[in-house]
């Protein structure tokens, strides 16, 4: 596995919560490109070629080239020196190792909260789900993405630990590209609810092994749904020869 740091600006710099590009056009394309990642027709690795993108979405060279840096600033595409624009791809080792790293910080930090919360905590984390559940319902991507992290970020802060909820928070931003997929899924997003929903009520509880478990299994969804798709992309063709000269 090649070195992965947290402190690498190219991999640092993975922050899905940055301001909306300034140029419409370019927005409108980043989006769409975004969404044929997260649903598959893009697969990790796939080169982006400009002159294609220009075509398809009768936009100008400028203007492609303004989308594809955004998709590099929020991390799901990379660029590489004499290869251009690719889908960003994680080998399933890199995957495996930063899903344990995940897995032992949020294990850690759910262990380190009160049990039981205090009901007012309980009632805001569930107003943060309730967000999140109406923007599955409504195919929001964005939201999705916002509201999921915004719930996982308040229950993890209540370790009271601030630099290991900043480490927890560096690897979400990291894994980005992975979780990205399972948002496109409906039965991914289905368990996704019903685990926030677990949560909840073990909050109220006394079981901390119990809430420490289910975080854990919880990102299970998205490493799987993602070393899925590595299986799928090494035998199926690009988008490129899908859609022919």
């Amino acid at each position: 596995m090649k070195d992965i740091s947290i402190e690498d600006p190219s991999w640092a710099s993975a922050s899905p919560s940055l301001g909306p590009a300034a140029d419409p056009a370019a927005e409108q394309i980043t989006r769409a490109i975004e969404r044929d990642i997260f649903r598959g027709r893009l697969r990790p690795g796939e080169k982006l070629r400009e002159e294609e993108l220009a075509e398809r979405f009768e936009a100008s060279r400028h203007h492609v080239r303004a989308a594809l840096a955004r998709l590099a600033q929020i991390g799901i595409v990379v660029k590489e020196r004499n290869r251009g624009a690719l889908v960003r791809r994680f080998t399933a080792d890199e995957v495996q190792q930063i899903y344990e790293i995940r897995e032992m910080l949020q294990r850690q930090a759910t262990l380190r909260i009160a049990l039981p919360a205090a009901q007012e905590t309980v009632q805001r984390l569930s107003t943060i789900n309730d967000g999140y559940e109406e923007a599955v319902r409504s195919g929001d991507f964005h939201r999705i993405h916002e509201t999921n992290d915004r719930f996982h970020t308040e229950l993890f802060g209540l370790c009271g630990n601030e630099l290991l909820v900043s480490l927890i928070n560096n690897y979400m931003e990291l894994t980005y590209a992975i979780r990205g997929a399972a948002f496109a899924d409906p039965e991914n997003l289905d368990k996704s609810r019903e685990h926030h929903r677990i949560m909840l009520r073990l909050l109220s509880g006394t079981d901390s092994w119990a809430l420490a478990q289910i975080c854990v299994d919880h990102i299970q969804i998205t490493k799987e749904q993602y070393l899925s798709t590595l299986r799928e992309s090494a035998e199926a063709p690009t988008l490129s020869s899908r859609m022919g000269p």
